[in-house]
């Protein structure tokens, strides 16, 4: 790894990422307005890049056309400045590829690309899927290697093997294995993004380029902080940060689904009207919304009613 390349990826891909949620209105359909104010609030909380219908923004459930109304919306909301990497990630490698150009049509400014789910290729048909994909655009592409969802893992030969292509330079890594992200930054030049907010601290000291974040919907400067007090070398008060914001990501994270506590959370502190999602996902119960409100009570973003 060198200073450089970790430079690089933030200003391609930005440093202080979060996984935007989808407001939706009760009825299923797109909560435009909701969807502009989490845009706004996310940049005006810090963040230097949105990822659009990733896990979080219940990329499974959008068709193109909401796809590109979303894109269009946080483009509006966010300003130019803000990095908006999309997912375009499926199982299914053509579909994946057309919805990779319409996003770079439509002004994405890179890719987010999950290892493909259900199917269970082989690693050569990972690389082909993944190639297939970064071969459609000139677009940076970010891969997303996350097993625990979708049941198949990055290798280590094959994040080598990819990190060779021209456009496929980061990986927000959900797999939590810190040595081998040590390993690929020294031996490519590849760049990592946390994609677990329970480990956003070690993956940063250890040279990760930033994080995507789910807790940074409420706590974006709060990572923000944490990624300058680790860039200043300054690990005593990125420990203070990450302790202090612990139960927030704690509520976040472990409660139930990322993107049903987050929508409680944003409904919580006012930001959108709504908490629904869209099925199988059902939104959060009162238990769930208890714990996140009190979580939010604690950081002093909520009165104690």
């Amino acid at each position: 790894m060198t200073l450089s390349s970790m430079l690089s990826a933030r200003a391609t891909f930005g440093s202080n990422l979060v996984a935007m949620p989808t407001p939706m209105n009760p009825d299923s359909s797109l909560d435009e307005a909701g969807i502009s104010a989490v845009a706004k609030h996310l940049v005006d909380g810090g963040c230097d890049g949105i990822v659009v219908a990733g896990t979080t923004g219940e990329a499974p459930t959008l068709d193109n056309v909401e796809l590109l109304r979303v894109l269009e919306l946080v483009r509006a909301s966010a300003g130019p400045d803000t990095r908006l990497v999309v997912g375009v990630g499926t199982n299914h490698t053509a579909k994946s590829v057309a919805t990779a150009r319409e996003v770079a049509a439509a002004g994405a400014d890179a890719l987010l690309v999950v290892t493909p789910y259900y199917s269970k290729p082989s690693q050569a048909g990972v690389i082909a899927h993944c190639t297939a994909i970064a071969d459609a655009t000139e677009l940076p592409v970010m891969l997303y290697d996350i097993p625990g969802r979708t049941g198949l893992a990055l290798t280590y030969e094959t994040l080598i093997e990819l990190s060779e292509h021209p456009r496929i330079l980061a990986v927000k890594d959900a797999k939590g294995d810190l040595f081998e992200m040590m390993s690929l930054l020294a031996e490519t030049g590849l760049q990592y993004y946390c994609g677990l907010d329970e480990l956003n601290l070690p993956y940063l000291a250890a040279g990760a380029a930033g994080v995507v974040s789910v807790m940074g919907v409420v706590g974006a400067d709060r990572n923000r902080a944490l990624i300058n007090a680790i860039d200043a070398s300054d690990l005593t008060a990125a420990r203070a940060i990450n302790d202090a914001v612990r139960p927030l990501t704690a509520a976040l994270m472990r409660t139930a689904p990322g993107v049903v506590t987050a929508k409680a959370a944003l409904h919580e502190t006012g930001v959108i009207a709504h908490t629904s999602v869209r099925a199988p996902l059902l939104p959060a119960t009162e238990a769930e919304t208890s714990v996140v409100r009190a979580a939010l009570v604690a950081d002093g973003q909520l009165l104690n009613a």
